[in-house]
């Protein structure tokens, strides 16, 4: 099962990605690509890690995320991982071989004998940027989106705390 949680910025995206592992039943691991730049960056990593169950295994891999759910592929497993448009940021920012690297996660993803939940901000719902890196970042996140939304069995779009689905059957 792969559900796929997205929205803007503190539309509840993560609480609830984290409400469906804990109802899962199964061992949580949780791969949080986000890097700490700065102090307001390090705080909210911090909150995060606080909200977090203790017995949860939280893994910080902000580029190779295709290869921890590769090595934690087992039915015993739901795999959280929080977010891929940090992950897709952090490979623009390394000048990295996006198309590459997404191509490879989607194969892992397909592989993957684990339940997954991703989250992602949807960013493509306002105005066209003005910067060609940022343009690209919104052009590149968007097509992932549509890569996994198609792939994914629940794809669920979180708006003010309220999760909309948009494809599959109802997780609430």
């Amino acid at each position: 099962m792969i559900r796929f949680i997205l929205g803007g910025a503190r539309s509840g995206k993560s609480r609830y990605a984290e409400q469906l592992a804990s109802a899962s039943g199964k061992e949580v691991i949780y791969i949080a690509t986000a890097q700490a730049y700065d102090d307001e960056m390090k705080a909210r990593i911090l909150q995060h890690k606080k909200q977090r169950p203790q017995e949860w295994r939280c893994i910080e891999e902000s580029m190779n995320i295709d290869q921890v759910l590769s090595d934690n592929s087992s039915v015993t497993n739901c795999i959280l991982i929080d977010c891929l448009t940090l992950w897709l940021t952090n490979l623009l920012c390394e000048n990295c071989d996006v198309t590459t690297a997404k191509q490879v996660f989607m194969e892992v993803l397909r592989q993957s004998e684990s339940d997954i939940i991703l989250v992602s901000n949807e960013t493509g719902m306002g105005v066209v940027p003005m910067g060609e890196l940022t343009r690209r970042y919104c052009d590149e996140g968007g097509w992932l989106h549509q890569d996994i939304a198609a792939l994914a069995d629940e794809v669920v779009l979180m708006v003010a705390g309220i999760p909309l689905v948009i494809k599959g059957p109802p997780s609430y």
